[in-house]
């Protein structure tokens, strides 16, 4: 005898496709026109921000960097979700979020230019987020740490968490998802499934349909939308943390997009990618998207782009220059915040040092 035991499903979720043509009643939000605006403003902000990075890397004004080319309606969405009281965990390509919450340019250069003063978010709104994590996965256990005290604490507050593809292969991953789907955690899981992990595409990393359906087995509601609609990332986001937020559990959204650029600026992925499938990607790409739809229906103009590109790289500029007049650290720093107090072997070797 045999019979099915249990059943599941990924639903997909898109308003505005590659066309930039509606394809589902808009939330109500989006059908504010000038609201629309603010996003696609905040998302040519992110991308102009990124374009200067690698520019300042190249010309070996920062460190190694990760570029977010391609991904600016996922963070996007996601700090337009966010309510102050949360908290959120990125990994290296959230800038867009980090912005939104409060996080200066000029805090982003820090931390790509080898200052830990970077992490230190001076916004009030940004003190309580994590820093960006390298490490690939391990903010997942990190959040269901916050999630879980959040919830001893009575408190209706909710955790957002944020990976690539390429961490869902990951331990460190699975395990967060397990805790949460067990302990009805409050914490939204985002995997940011850009295709490629570094240099691995994503039909080589798990024989998985979807990297969204790795969360049914935690038990948790999982579901796909598309990473290049900003409108539809912003609306399911808000869904998850007010789940999260009136204490219904944890979610799993998979957001599909694509990196357009190299992994970091010490990648070529001119080696390993097919150039065609990056020329079709450009056409699907959210920028661009959402700018068509802001044209066609007249609320978006080639002087207001010209405007707003200028303000752009005025912002930034004025960033850059307060980054690159930033006096170093002292030399003791790289000794002083190990420990909350210092042992005498480090001690020695900090005054040796010194």
């Amino acid at each position: 005898m045999s019979k099915t035991v249990a059943t599941f499903s990924i639903p997909y979720y898109q308003y505005l496709n590659a066309e930039s043509k509606v394809v589902a009643p808009l939330p109500k939000f989006a059908e504010d026109f000038n609201y629309l605006k603010d996003l696609y403003k905040h998302m040519v902000l992110t991308r102009t921000f990124d374009t200067k990075s690698i520019a300042l890397q190249r010309t070996g004004k920062l460190g190694t960097y990760a570029s977010s080319l391609g991904q600016e309606a996922i963070p996007t969405g996601i700090g337009k979700a966010l309510h102050p009281t949360d908290v959120f965990l990125t990994f290296y390509r959230g800038y867009g979020t980090q912005f939104l919450r409060g996080v200066t340019m000029e805090e982003i250069f820090l931390y790509w230019g080898g200052s830990e003063a970077g992490n230190n978010f001076k916004a009030e709104s940004a003190k309580q987020d994590f820093p960006m994590c390298v490490p690939i996965g391990s903010q997942y256990l990190h959040a269901v740490g916050v999630a879980t005290a959040f919830k001893l604490r009575h408190q209706k507050r909710a955790v957002l968490v944020t990976c690539g593809d390429g961490a869902t292969s990951q331990g460190d991953v699975y395990e967060a998802m397990n805790v949460a789907g067990a302990w009805n955690l409050p914490v939204v899981f985002i995997i940011e499934n850009n295709q490629w992990a570094i240099s691995v595409p994503r039909e080589k990393q798990t024989a998985a349909k979807t990297l969204a359906q790795k969360g049914i087995a935690a038990g948790i509601e999982s579901e796909q939308v598309d990473g290049n609609d900003v409108i539809a990332v912003q609306d399911r986001v808000s869904i998850a943390l007010e789940k999260a937020r009136s204490g219904k559990g944890p979610t799993v959204i998979e957001a599909i997009t694509y990196r357009l650029s190299d992994h970091t600026t010490a990648d070529d992925a001119s080696r390993y990618r097919d150039k065609d499938i990056v020329g079709k990607s450009w056409q699907e790409e959210p920028v661009v998207r959402l700018r068509n739809y802001l044209f066609e229906n007249k609320h978006w103009s080639e002087s207001e782009e010209k405007e707003w590109q200028a303000a752009c790289s005025e912002k930034i500029e004025k960033a850059v220059a307060n980054y690159l007049n930033t006096p170093p650290e002292p030399l003791a720093n790289m000794f002083n915040f190990h420990y909350g107090n210092m042992p005498k072997s480090l001690i020695a070797q900090r005054d040796k040092f010194l």
